[in-house]
């Protein structure tokens, strides 16, 4: 059963967070001010009851009648007040009413035993509270929308400069080593964010000196197996004639074909190839060199280009891609050019699917299907070259009439060079394009 995950900003959650302790902290301080304020308001209410009552008792002990609202010896007086009065004290009295506004008692013994009693209600109540209660909402309002809107700015802040570090870590997956986590992120503010950025650029030196020794343990490996495989090869050359000679003439060739491969490889890695760029008839140079290499492959061209690109290194990817064709794929093998792509396709199994997945790899030959001689260096060096020349090389596999079957058979496939309009410079950069101003 698959799991539901809700994916959310963190600029979102910290603006979440931030409204939700904003209104919990507004709540609780609303119910403390509130209960605050009706407590002072009844007491202060009490006080002055309280006043009132002893001076009509003052002008009752004067023989003069009590006003109207002040009785003697009232039968609603409360109990609890009515048990002070009888011991001889003065007091108030709060008697709430459920469906309408408390009342305020207030009861003093004359000299004569009886009671005198004053209640009426406690009308602030129904102004100030709910004025008070409105202020509270609405500065409680103001402090969540407040809160939210710094918690956007703050997770806003954050958000980017992750997002940067995310960018320029994807940058480093894909092989740019000049690229700093650090340096992507900026900002004047220091947080975990640079400590994060700091450890990804650690994490990148590190690989990056790994892949650096190990491309040089690789090309100093070739290196040194040329002289021997040289001289393999010559000594090959003067067995005698026979199936024995030509069995070990051709492991020999394939050696050196080899060694030349790694070392090709470990030149590209190393991002020290430049590009010489000549203006070639991109359909013109792709039919003569189609037909010396591979005279059995089609050529179509639909649009002639002048392109700007090193006729080498087009050679070298053009004869791999033929050559993984013609070695993986089945007849008829087809080159299409039009504009600046070109497309090479065979009529086999297609690709496999880490290769569609990850890209060529080296000594991989692929799924058992296109599986065959070879050590997976062709594509992964045909991917190399395209680089130099500021290229993009993808794959992908052509479905059959019907479609795909159960277990993903294609009809072929098909390698697309993509030539760019702007080729690399001398440096290996890309020119700066000026824009016409509008």
């Amino acid at each position: 059963m698959r799991r539901f995950t809700l994916r959310t900003g963190i600029r979102w959650k910290i603006t979440l967070a931030i409204a939700a302790v904003g209104a919990l902290v507004t709540i609780a301080l609303s119910l403390v001010v509130h209960s605050a304020a009706r407590v002072s308001m009844l007491e202060s209410a009490r006080e002055v009851q309280l006043d009132r009552v002893q001076f009509i008792s003052r002008n009752a002990e004067a023989g003069r009648k009590p006003p109207m609202g002040a009785k003697l010896n009232d039968p609603e007086l409360p109990a609890e007040l009515r048990r002070k009065v009888q011991s001889g004290r003065r007091g108030t009295y709060i008697q709430e009413r459920p469906h309408g506004l408390p009342e305020v008692w207030a009861a003093v013994p004359l000299q004569n035993g009886q009671a005198l009693s004053l209640h009426t209600q406690f009308q602030e109540s129904a102004n100030l509270i709910p004025d008070l209660d409105r202020a509270l909402v609405v500065g409680g309002l103001a402090a969540v929308i407040g809160g939210s809107a710094l918690g956007v700015l703050i997770g806003g802040q954050i958000s980017r400069r992750l997002r940067k570090a995310a960018a320029a870590a994807q940058r480093v997956a894909h092989g740019d080593p000049d690229v700093r986590v650090r340096d992507a992120v900026g900002g004047v503010v220091r947080d975990e964010t640079d400590d994060l950025a700091r450890a990804v650029d650690a994490m990148a030196d590190a690989l990056q000196q790994r892949l650096e020794a190990e491309r040089r343990v690789t090309a100093d490996i070739a290196h040194e197996l040329r002289t021997p495989v040289t001289g393999l090869l010559t000594a090959a050359e003067l067995l005698p004639p026979g199936r024995p000679t030509e069995l070990v003439r051709d492991r020999a060739q394939a050696l050196r074909a080899l060694v030349e491969d790694v070392l090709e490889v470990a030149r590209l890695d190393s991002a020290s190839e430049r590009a010489e760029l000549q203006d070639v008839a991109l359909g013109e140079f792709v039919s003569r060199r189609v037909t010396a290499l591979m005279p059995e492959a089609t050529v179509r061209v639909v649009a002639d280009e002048i392109v700007s690109t090193d006729p080498r290194r087009l050679e070298r990817i053009l004869g791999n891609l033929l050559a993984n064709a013609a070695r993986y794929g089945q007849p008829p093998i087809q080159v299409d050019v039009e504009g600046r792509v070109v497309r090479v396709r065979d009529h086999g199994p297609g690709f496999p699917d880490a290769l569609l997945r990850e890209g060529p790899s080296r000594f991989r030959t692929g799924s058992t299907d296109r599986a065959g001689v070879g050590h997976g260096l062709g594509l992964t060096i045909a991917e190399g070259q395209a680089r130099v020349l500021g290229a993009r090389l993808t794959f992908r596999n052509v479905a059959a009439p019907g479609g795909f079957d159960s277990e993903g058979t294609a009809a072929g496939a098909v390698a697309v060079l993509w030539l760019p309009e702007h080729a690399p410079t001398a440096t290996g950069s890309f020119p700066v394009i000026k824009l016409p101003q509008g």
